[in-house]
């Protein structure tokens, strides 16, 4: 467990110099003022690093991830990341980003208790229950999952597209898309699922806020 440990530390260095050997100004750079252009909300499991499968710098993605990538509209965590990379970095895209075989979704796609995160999950569920007709016809359990994910990943972005923060920037003419993805982790390709978000006219009438 130390040997672990410790390889973490002589990693950083090694990371650093690395970093300055390639450009001596990189922490001085890095430094300044942050100014990313995206907002990313993905799912906490380690096998999906945000900068790396996108191939983003340090400082170009702001990164908030919970578990199965969920924005519920009184998290306060996820809310304050939210209005934070709107209202003061101006972030120009919001990115949710899925991943096929998600434990968390898998989880809420069943019915035992795995602990605390099933309070958590019941979110998940509600989506289920939202899409039943679709999802019960699919018979294969790994293509169901996969449609899940698929459908979780919509539903939060339009839940995004239905907070205060998200139509207050809309209002103010401020640019900001809203984007659906989905990582795979057996091949790495991000499948784009076209749901995109530019305005509150996109959503039903009685979310659409008058601020």
């Amino acid at each position: 467990m130390k040997t672990f440990y410790n390889r973490l530390l002589k990693n950083n260095k090694k990371w650093v110099q690395e970093r300055i050997e390639a450009n001596p100004d990189f922490f001085n750079e890095l430094a300044k003022e942050q100014r990313p252009p995206v907002l990313w909300i993905g799912c906490a499991d380690s096998r999906v690093p945000a900068n790396e499968i996108i191939g983003a710098k340090p400082g170009e993605v702001f990164v908030h991830r919970n578990i199965a990538n969920m924005v519920v509209h009184t998290d306060m965590n996820m809310l304050s990341v939210l209005d934070y990379a709107v209202n003061v970095l101006k972030i120009k895209h919001i990115i949710v980003c899925g991943h096929y075989g998600c434990g968390g979704i898998k989880a809420a796609m069943g019915n035992y208790s795995v602990g605390i995160i099933d309070n958590w999950l019941r979110h998940t569920k509600d989506v289920y229950r939202f899409h039943l007709e679709e999802l019960e016809k699919i018979k294969d359990k790994e293509e169901r999952l996969d449609r899940l994910v698929e459908l979780n990943v919509e539903e939060q972005v339009y839940g995004l597209a239905k907070t205060s923060i998200v139509q207050k920037a809309w209002e103010s003419g401020q640019q900001l898309g809203l984007h659906g993805w989905v990582y795979s982790l057996k091949d790495g390709i991000i499948k784009d699922l076209n749901t995109n978000v530019y305005n509150n006219e996109e959503l039903e009438a009685h979310y659409q806020l008058h601020l």
